[in-house]
């Protein structure tokens, strides 16, 4: 049955076939179910790894019905894109050298990438729930410019669909102005995969927002935040930030390596102080 299988998902693959929906419904649920024989009692790691992608096939599919546009296919791709180059990156546990660990345990690390460069990663543990978070992070994304000062404004400039975002970010300057303001335009996915919460993104472009005379457009990507309920206590959130920025200019390495590590720090802390005032007014209001 597996051969065939896979013969059937191949035919999904010629672009006559690509718009028969019952067909490429049919290949989902027929991989699902080899996957779900093949995956008993023992199965190896890359059986689970296939099953999360082919799910990740599977929503992919169900977008494209919805009868989005070509240019909205695009921003999806791209974002599903930079999600899965992401998890793939924070998946290799290998090769990582620490950069900062903060008197709290909030730590940065970083690793040099083939084609990419060097990027950070940021591993702390917030006390709130992953959900509260997401909604902080996702929903009310166009605040960020109230609580996080290194981010003067976050604009969506377009939606598709629940998971997939373009954005308009401007950063502020650095203390002393060692780094000048940037902006972004960026493509961003927002997942959600059982209680792991993830926000992946990478730079592209948008025609409402084309380069701005003055201001240096820095690209970023693949970029993640995943945040998963830690194992000692599901109300808590172990946060993870992949971070991958190219600020653009004639900035040293040892300048950038510095700003970027402690701008990852410094975000942690700005979101705790965030979300420990919404519980302080949530309580106020309950009184």
């Amino acid at each position: 049955m597996l051969p065939a299988t896979f013969k059937l998902c191949a035919g999904i693959s010629y672009r006559h076939m690509r718009n028969m929906t019952g067909l490429r419904k049919n290949a989902m649920v027929a991989i699902h179910h080899e996957l779900n024989k093949l995956a008993g009692p023992g199965a190896s790691s890359w059986i689970s790894q296939v099953q999360r992608r082919s799910s990740l096939l599977s929503s992919r599919i169900e977008e494209e019905e919805r009868g989005y546009s070509e240019e909205e296919m695009s921003y999806v791709k791209q974002g599903e894109d930079a999600l899965k180059k992401a998890i793939n990156i924070l998946s290799e546990q290998d090769g990582w050298t620490v950069e900062t660990v903060a008197a709290n345990g909030d730590k940065v690390l970083s690793k040099v990438l083939p084609d990419i460069g060097k990027v950070f990663k940021l591993e702390v543990v917030l006390e709130q729930h992953p959900d509260n978070l997401y909604e902080e992070l996702v929903d009310n994304m166009e605040q960020m410019g109230e609580w996080n000062p290194n981010v003067k404004e976050v604009k969506i400039l377009q939606k598709i669909g629940q998971g997939t975002m373009v954005t308009h970010e401007v950063s502020a300057e650095t203390p002393g102005n060692v780094v000048g303001p940037r902006d972004f335009v960026s493509v961003r996915c927002a997942k959600r995969r059982g209680s792991t919460c993830f926000l992946a993104g990478m730079s592209t472009k948008h025609p409402q927002m084309p380069e701005q005379k003055g201001v240096v457009r820095a690209e970023n990507g693949p970029t993640c935040i995943v945040m998963k309920p830690c194992a000692e206590d599901p109300n808590k959130t172990k946060f993870t930030w992949l971070l991958s920025i190219d600020l653009k200019g004639w900035i040293p390495k040892t300048i950038i390596n510095r700003v970027l590590s402690q701008t990852q720090v410094d975000f942690a802390n700005h979101l705790r102080h965030r979300m420990a005032n919404d519980v302080s007014m949530e309580m106020a209001h309950a009184c």
